[in-house]
């Protein structure tokens, strides 16, 4: 079974091309935890932080 450079390049392409739309169709779920993770952190802080965090900016 020869598969030859041309049907090597199309599965490099293929996978390539799989990989970016992945990560394009995903962007927003990434988003979504990153805002999440975000709040859980601050969420967490003590009240002297959250205040020093609220003067500075």
């Amino acid at each position: 079974m020869d598969i030859g450079f041309v049907g090597i390049v199309a599965f490099a392409l293929s996978g390539l091309a799989s990989f970016l739309i992945g990560r394009w169709l995903s962007r927003g779920r990434r988003k979504k935890k990153a805002e999440r993770e975000r709040l859980e952190r601050e969420a967490s802080e003590s009240r002297q932080v959250r205040r020093a965090r609220q003067r500075k900016g």
